[in-house]
């Protein structure tokens, strides 16, 4: 935002900043923190440490220390922006999503989390987790750090609850290098989806309940990250790999003969009786900016694997498993869910497809408030950094929300890149 953008909210923001001053002991460090966030909301073209400092005429070395070294309770900031969501951004207990009437699909998908991760390109090799890795943002591996991030959405209002580093093995075993960094002795190294399962458990201790929560393949393919939702009872809908395994018919007899393995989705999407004989539809995703895309879609009940090796065995109950084919590109998804039987396909694959608004999130984080503009060499700097662009991007969605007022507003705006699904039942 421009600073003429800015004035008229100033008195705003700092009103807001103010119900999250229990987080810090001394007034002059909840006033670094005002700098700070004002510099991200800002139209500075990098908006780290040294801009913002500069900006603010605050001296560099104060607002580093700031970040890094100053008495004020982060986690008790996140903690707080989570609470501020679940109460005031999610629909009251007797909510009844049946009655809708301005916007019935909006309502009727509930509150979605959204779980996904990002990669943030970076030179050198002292940021904390920094190496040679897979890098979203760039598509292919490169220099560069890993964040895992849970997001939620709910009708038009969206913004990112929770944020990670993802600190790999050779980080994780080299404790000097840990420690050179300001890296907890206690933080050890975790696969994505156990950070993924323990920001969803923080969430739902601080008030939020999601009626969906929705993830791509690299969560998905872990079958014990499915079963970790099942067992905090929290539904779910995600996309799976194509050799995901499955059993579309429960097995006679407990055997390792080829006939009585799981196979994959890929395989039951088309081979399997459930499959065969399921009714094909059509769905068209409607888009703002870019032309609808038609989807062919199948869907039924299958078993997911449970143990590993000679110990797997299919689960007592059973999962949807959708298959989408898009003609013209040949691209072909498959998903899981834990909804029960008599689920209307179309609202699972409104809440798969939902997943994009987490990108809208991560370009509003990285472009417009400077998430990926972090430089430094402490953990406790970046996580700080990580929570204060979510403290940011929390104000602005309720800005915009108070702003967007009573008006009718559909999913498919360009400000929000979600899809509006019709389908038709192919004879």
């Amino acid at each position: 935002m421009t600073v003429e953008e800015l004035a008229p909210l100033s008195a705003l923001f700092a009103s807001y900043l103010e119900t999250f001053s229990a987080c810090f002991i001394r007034r002059p460090t909840f006033k670094h923190c005002h700098a700070y966030c004002f510099g991200l909301l800002g139209d500075l073209p990098r908006k780290s440490v040294e801009p913002i400092a500069l900006a603010s005429d605050i001296a560099v070395r104060t607002l580093q220390e700031f970040l890094r070294d100053h008495t004020w309770d982060h986690q008790r900031l996140r903690n707080m922006m989570q609470q501020r969501c679940a109460s005031m951004h999610t629909p009251s207990p007797g909510h009844d999503f049946s009655r809708a009437s301005k916007r019935p699909m909006a309502d009727k998908l509930g509150v979605v989390g959204i779980i996904d991760e990002k990669g943030h390109p970076k030179k050198g090799n002292k940021t904390p987790g920094v190496q040679r890795q897979y890098c979203g943002k760039l598509g292919k591996v490169e220099n560069c750090i890993v964040t895992v991030h849970l997001a939620m959405a709910w009708q038009a209002f969206q913004t990112i609850l929770d944020s990670d580093l993802y600190l790999p093995e050779s980080w994780a075993n080299d404790r000097q290098r840990c420690r050179d960094a300001d890296i907890p002795e206690e933080l050890a190294h975790l696969p994505k989806w156990k950070i993924a399962i323990n920001q969803v458990k923080r969430a739902l201790g601080n008030g939020i309940r999601f009626d969906w929560l929705t993830f791509d393949e690299g969560y998905g393919l872990v079958p014990e990250f499915l079963h970790s939702l099942d067992k905090l009872g929290q539904r779910y809908i995600g996309e799976v790999p194509s050799n995901f395994h499955v059993w579309a018919r429960k097995p006679k007899y407990k055997s390792l003969r080829k006939e009585y393995s799981p196979s994959t989705v890929y395989n039951a999407a088309r081979w399997s009786d459930p499959f065969i004989y399921a009714q094909q539809q059509t769905f068209v995703l409607k888009r703002k900016t870019l032309a609808p895309v038609k989807w062919e879609i199948k869907a039924a009940r299958v078993y997911l694997v449970e143990g590993k090796n000679s110990h797997r065995r299919p689960t007592d109950r059973t999962y949807w498993l959708i298959h989408g084919w898009q003609p013209e590109t040949d691209e072909h998804k498959y998903w899981i869910s834990n909804a029960p039987p008599g689920s209307d396909v179309s609202l699972l694959l409104k809440v798969a497809f939902s997943r994009a608004r987490i990108e809208h999130c991560f370009r509003i984080a990285s472009q417009e408030l400077g998430m990926s503009h972090f430089e430094g060499r402490s953990y406790t700097g970046l996580m700080r950094h990580l929570i204060l662009c979510q403290l940011v991007m929390l104000f602005a969605a309720e800005q915009t929300d108070r702003l967007r007022g009573e008006k009718s507003v559909h999913l498919d705006r360009t400000d929000c890149p979600c899809v509006e699904l019709h389908h038709s039942v192919l004879v």
